[in-house]
């Protein structure tokens, strides 16, 4: 709960004073033995903490998880197996699971915050699952979002039959792994923001989406920014935060 909500369930009898107050006491962290959950962000950067579940155990996933929705509409876990989210939708029912992305979400506030359309192409259909990622940031962030799958550069007239989709996005995610070049054709054709995102597919000498990497952040199409190797999360957040920013 937002500090808006929480004064105006004060303001209309819905929360006692004592009630409120305890709230209070965790608005910016809430320690656990193995964590501090930032229930301040929210308010300071418009969504909440989101939960990166590799390398962490699924109990603490699940402890995480449910305290991050006892205090906001929306909860995003990335990388997430399925067993991980058997765990938590025993805690959180209304949970549900993007098996491709491997993202859990709780989606209950489906207001809209963006003021144009944010579109993830994919070179092809092994970028999928990171661009999957990106899709399920950016929708449950509160943003119209579209896929295009498999329009790369070694059939190009895929992406030239997409042509208007392209132009009337406000933002472009690109995902793509071996060699990287479909973001720098993108990003010749349109005039937003593209963000790249390279993918660890590929044969040897990509080196595990170091090639794609390396090809995107030297690309000559101006304007265009990359991030790290399949981060589809951090292309679907800052697309996010770019949409938004022109309201």
């Amino acid at each position: 709960m937002n500090v808006k909500v929480l004064l105006e369930a004060v303001q209309e009898g819905r929360m006692g004073i004592e009630e409120a107050e305890k709230s209070l006491r965790d608005l910016a962290f809430e320690a656990t033995p193995f964590a501090h959950i930032d229930h301040h962000r929210l308010l300071r950067r418009g969504f909440p903490e989101v939960v990166y579940c590799e390398g962490k155990t699924t109990q603490q996933v699940v402890e995480i998880f449910g305290r991050l929705a006892q205090k906001n509409p929306n909860v995003l876990a990335t990388r997430a197996e399925p067993e991980v989210f058997d765990a938590v939708k025993e805690t959180v029912g209304e949970a549900t699971y993007d098996e491709l992305a491997r993202c859990i979400h709780l989606h209950r506030d489906h207001a809209t915050h963006g003021v144009g359309t944010i579109l993830v192409v994919t070179a092809g259909t092994a970028d999928l699952p990171v661009a999957r990622e990106a899709y399920v940031t950016a929708e449950i962030m509160g943003n119209k979002t579209v896929l295009v799958s498999d329009v790369g550069v070694s059939g190009i007239h895929r992406l030239l039959a997409y042509k208007d989709t392209l132009q009337s996005a406000a933002v472009i995610i690109v995902v793509a792994g071996m060699e990287g070049a479909l973001p720098s054709v993108v990003g010749g054709l349109v005039d937003v923001p593209v963000i790249a995102v390279p993918t660890s597919i590929g044969y040897g000498a990509s080196f595990g989406g170091i090639a794609a990497l390396l090809g995107m952040l030297n690309s000559c199409s101006s304007g265009m920014t990359c991030v790290n190797i399949d981060n589809g999360f951090g292309a679907g957040y800052a697309a996010s935060l770019i949409n938004r920013k022109k309201e």
